[in-house]
């Protein structure tokens, strides 16, 4: 299962109590006092790791609540302090902070008519970054800190402080350095199986990707780069139709974007209107994404029909770069990959 959204309920743990507590023993009657501090409460932070790709470990517990700090004791002793809790969240994840405090208040939100407004609070890229979601309470002080030479026995102490909670939305957006734009069935997940390792699902019937996929390409000079399959846009995609609008967010992040077009037509589709509908849903989605370089990948020259339809889609867009390939019989991807490489920069992808 493919996690990329999350609401989540986090809350730091309060920080424990100070004590008032005087000293008694045998020979020490007047022992003074020696009430312990509260111990500190845990934080909940978040750590960008390598090592997931999603956000499904919050899917069936979507919260993530520290323990408080323990109460201070007699002979100053200092209370337990609360374990913090450390999240693995994928590199690209976005952090949004709601206005309510609670699960059924942010649903309550979703469903009126203002909505809810989301405050952006830090977008995770790096590995091994992290971030203190939720801060903890810090502990009270023991009566032992308010003895002075006219206060022999105070009985001030302090309580500890409350630790940060508050609703949370992680949303996932992958990085990578070129994105793969397209039809459903237009031969992007044979694209990137073939140029990559990856192994994406490949199937003769529309959808068969219902996730992105990440791949890698390895060039020469021990040089790569990351390349993501998204799935299959359709006309109103920007509008939430098909599975499109789910996914678009991860192509904000790419360095290009390579629009895959079914260039014989074999779907009772014209290639041209394909371009031209899916750079229109891109633009309508967000308007600084059709400002991307872009490229044209012209799949299934193997098939009758292309040659012309080639024809035709350069004379309709002369300054965009085009390469005709089969993925299926693999030809055309040497240019292809040289293309890449010459597009995305040799600097992005060094080991």
């Amino acid at each position: 299962m493919f996690v990329d959204h999350i609401r989540l309920y986090c809350k730091a743990g309060d920080g424990g109590n100070g004590v008032v507590h005087f000293r008694r023993e045998k020979y020490l009657p007047k022992g003074g006092p020696d009430g312990g501090d509260g111990g500190d409460g845990g934080s909940v932070i978040l750590r960008c790791s390598p090592h997931t790709d999603n956000l499904r470990a919050f899917f069936y517990d979507p919260k993530l609540v520290a323990k408080g700090g323990g109460h201070g004791s007699g002979a100053r002793k200092h209370g337990k302090k609360g374990k913090t809790i450390i999240a693995h969240v994928p590199p690209g994840t976005v952090v949004y902070k709601s206005p309510a405090f609670s699960i059924a208040e942010a649903v309550e939100m979703e469903r009126s008519e203002e909505g809810i407004d989301l405050q952006p609070v830090i977008d995770l890229t790096e590995n091994d970054q992290e971030f203190v979601l939720c801060q903890a309470g810090k502990g009270g002080k023991g009566n032992w800190h308010y003895k002075t030479s006219v206060n022999r026995a105070p009985e001030e102490h302090t309580l500890g402080t409350e630790g940060e909670e508050g609703v949370y939305y992680l949303e996932l957006r992958r990085i990578a350095d070129v994105g793969l734009v397209g039809f459903p069935n237009a031969g992007k997940s044979t694209i990137l199986g073939t140029l990559s390792k990856a192994s994406p699902k490949v199937a003769n019937y529309p959808f068969t990707t219902l996730k992105p996929s990440v791949g890698v390409i390895e060039f020469e000079d021990h040089m790569r780069c990351t390349m993501a399959d998204i799935p299959g846009l359709i006309e109103g995609a920007h509008a939430n139709r098909g599975l499109g609008h789910e996914f678009l967010r991860h192509i904000t992040r790419c360095e290009v974007l390579m629009f895959v077009v079914d260039i014989a037509g074999s779907e009772m589709r014209d290639p041209i209107e394909d371009i031209e509908t899916l750079r229109k849903e891109i633009s309508l989605y967000d308007e600084d994404l059709a400002k991307f370089d872009w490229f044209i990948v012209a799949n299934k020259m193997d098939l009758e029909g292309a040659e012309e339809n080639l024809k035709n889609l350069q004379t309709r867009f002369p300054k965009v770069p085009i390469l005709p390939i089969s993925a299926e019989s693999q030809t055309g991807l040497d240019e292809l990959k040289t293309h890449i490489c010459e597009k995305v920069g040799r600097k992005q992808f060094s080991k």
